[in-house]
């Protein structure tokens, strides 16, 4: 049944060409719908994205022939805002289209570089050339010196080599010069200190998509990253972002339109232009296949987030384009299941470094800071810098021994000191940077069980993420603080098969090593039966997903794509509910990529109104020290956005309500900034975010 093996043919567009077309009746249709007070809409849209570029382009003559009039002029004048843009930018043809946006990109004061780096590392030569023509016929310019005028540097190479357009086409292969090439890329960049960047330009530039798939999977071989995290350690800046939308265009178009689809729409506003931008021109390419890869990456179909994120004439015409909508869980077309195929592929052969963000400090003094510490703390007032700096400065180790120093030098506990002398979430924060980790987890997990309601999101994340080490420890450190183990706490605090998850993760008996290729497909066939038959199928399902190591994990849900052609977590998604679909998800979101998952734990503990503190401190915590470094790149590379700057914005939106009477009195920005210096949070998650 599985699609994988098979080529991609045939048409993928969603707008075609109009049966018993008629140019001139289109063209009397659209005037009358422009004719008298008002215009008919409704009428416009729906014969407009009903008919093909070609045909559009014939009814704009018809229209100059029988008026006398340009078709596009009478629709800017007629039509307002988002909507205006939209039909009039459908009335182009596809090259003129893109010398607009270049143009557009271009002209003014600044530059709108992620519009050139979509165009420029998204066409093929065809369309690069039409662009070229189209530039200077539209502006009388020649688009590469307007592009050199306006860029700098390595980015701007890059885009003269591809505004070019002579990338070898698509199934030329040298087949003697795919591991010649990876050699080339890795002793430019990773082998080396500082990075050639004329070969990543020449190389990615110019080869082949086929050839460079090949040269991506031989890199990945010989050092166990993927091209895209090694372009992401070595480059920088705008030269970076254009690199990495090159690789993903060679990987998938699809999946880097979707990609670009869903930051257009997610969060405040909307990123119109590149919304309008992209759904017409991948109407009549590969709109379906973008469907299925955003579906695939978001769990959610393009239609339905389109839905939520616009109004009006303007989305109901950018519904046309986009054609319809997707069963979340359903079959994947070749395209997303060679995908989701080779997601599993390279999360399978990736090793990936861990990096924290805070590390031993060189110039250690236990006694010295010791000292310091109880001097912040003596007198009226206390000194919160002083605390911050010197504890989020220390690893975790060292934390340890100033403990130790704190008791032996002045007879005093260090935590009990803080514990009076800081309040609220700064507290929280710093004792739990004061505690061993295994003393740390067991002290959430308590959390999350006492009083009235769970925090089941607190119990998975902890149980999913650590290691048999972690959770051995972790069960010693919970049983000698609360006389109580912890599979009886969580015995008492949960139910069903929820709860014999939690029992089975808290025994910390993951297998470990690499994949058993012969097992992984017979997991897969155990994995692609529970679905259908729930209750009988339910425990072996729990059993792998809770024992097998996350390398041989990887190669069940790689092997569950090619048996079903479904992805592991859709189905999940579809199949299970409440406290049992989230555990299962997070499982397989962290045998994915658990920087990933972490930096989506982040984002949702502090996306909308209120901020879910315990989370970030708990994230933040116990991740600085082993991936926090990872957990930055992930969450930059899914939301457009700096974890500081988030953290910076929810510090800010935290402490407006705690403003003073005299602050608030004054302008609102200033007493705004006047918190948000002052914010110790913020000061505190600044500091384990930046170091390293």
């Amino acid at each position: 049944r599985s699609l994988i093996s098979q080529g991609l043919s045939g048409f993928r567009g969603t707008v075609t060409d109009h049966p018993n077309f008629d140019a001139n009746s289109d063209a009397e249709a659209l005037y009358n719908a422009m004719k008298g007070f008002g215009s008919d809409k409704e009428a416009i849209l729906d014969l407009v994205t009903s008919r093909n570029n070609a045909q559009r382009q014939e009814i704009r003559s018809a229209y100059k022939s029988l008026y006398g009039k340009d078709l596009i002029a009478d629709l800017k004048y007629e039509l307002t805002g988002k909507f205006e843009r939209l039909i009039a930018s459908l009335m182009l043809p596809p090259a003129y289209h893109d010398a607009k946006e270049i143009k557009d990109a271009i002209k003014g004061a600044g530059t709108d570089e992620k519009c050139l780096i979509e165009i420029l590392a998204s066409r093929t030569n065809e369309q690069i050339h039409s662009l070229v023509e189209a530039y200077k016929d539209a502006y009388g310019r020649d688009v590469e010196q307007d592009v050199i005028g306006d860029t700098s540097g390595h980015f701007k190479k890059m885009l003269i080599v591809l505004l070019q357009g002579t990338r070898e086409e698509d199934g030329v292969v040298h087949a003697d010069l795919v591991e010649e090439d990876a050699q080339a890329l890795y002793a430019a960049g990773e082998e080396q200190w500082g990075t050639d960047e004329a070969i990543f330009i020449m190389l990615l530039g110019n080869r082949s998509v086929t050839h460079l798939q090949l040269v991506f999977d031989e890199y990945q071989k010989i050092t166990e990253k993927s091209i895209e995290d090694s372009i992401k350690s070595e480059l920088s800046g705008d030269f970076e972002r254009l690199m990495l939308a090159v690789v993903q265009c060679i990987r998938s178009r699809a999946m880097f339109f979707a990609r670009r689809l869903y930051k257009s729409m997610k969060g405040l506003g909307t990123a119109d232009n590149t919304l309008i931008r992209i759904m017409i021109s991948r109407s009549e390419i590969d709109m379906l296949d973008i469907r299925e890869c955003f579906r695939l990456r978001y769990d959610k179909s393009l239609h339905n987030m389109i839905e939520d994120d616009t109004s009006g004439e303007y989305k109901r015409t950018l519904l046309k384009l986009c054609g319809g909508d997707d069963d979340v869980a359903g079959e994947f077309f070749p395209e997303a299941a060679q995908i989701a195929y080779k997601m599993w592929e390279i999360s399978a052969m990736s090793k990936v470094q861990l990096r924290g963000t805070v590390h031993p400090y060189a110039e250690f003094d236990p006694g010295s800071d010791a000292q310091d510490l109880r001097k912040a703390m003596k007198g009226f007032g206390t000194d919160e810098d002083t605390i911050i700096d010197i504890i989020a400065r220390r690893s975790n180790d060292q934390r340890q021994v100033i403990r130790q120093a704190f008791k032996s030098l002045l007879g005093r506990d260090l935590m009990a000191d803080l514990k009076s002398e800081l309040s609220k979430n700064l507290c929280r924060l710093i004792l739990g940077l004061m505690m061993t980790p295994p003393e740390f987890d067991a002290k959430m997990m308590r959390k999350a069980m006492e009083g009235a309601g769970t925090d089941e999101h607190a119990l998975i994340e902890i149980l999913v993420t650590r290691s048999n080490q972690d959770i051995q420890a972790m069960c010693e450190a919970y049983q000698e603080a609360y006389k109580k183990s912890l599979e009886d706490a969580i015995h008492s605090d949960t139910s069903g098969h929820f709860c014999r998850i939690l029992v089975s993760l808290a025994q910390g008996g993951r297998e470990e090593g690499p994949a058993d290729l012969d097992k992984a497909v017979q997991d897969a066939q155990v994995s692609e039966e529970f679905p259908n038959v729930v209750w009988t199928m339910m425990d072996k399902f729990m059993s792998i997903l809770c024992t097998r190591s996350f390398p041989h994990l990887r190669r069940v849900f790689q092997e569950f794509v090619r048996c079903t052609n479904k992805d592991i977590e859709l189905i999940i998604k579809k199949e299970m509910s409440g406290d049992v679909k989230n555990v299962m998800l997070a499982i397989v979101r962290s045998v994915k990529n658990q920087p990933s998952y972490f930096a989506d734990r982040l984002y949702k503990a502090m996306k909308g109104l209120g901020t879910d503190d315990r989370a970030l401190i708990r994230i933040m915590v116990s991740r600085s020290e082993i991936d926090l470094f990872n957990i930055r790149k992930e969450f930059k590379e899914t939301h457009d956005a700096s974890l500081h700057d988030f953290i910076q914005v929810e510090a800010l939106v935290v402490s407006v309500p705690l403003l003073s009477s005299a602050a608030a009195s004054g302008p609102p920005f200033q007493g705004c900034v006047k918190v948000h210096e002052e914010h110790p949070k913020l000061q505190v998650h600044e500091l384990i975010v930046h170091r390293g």
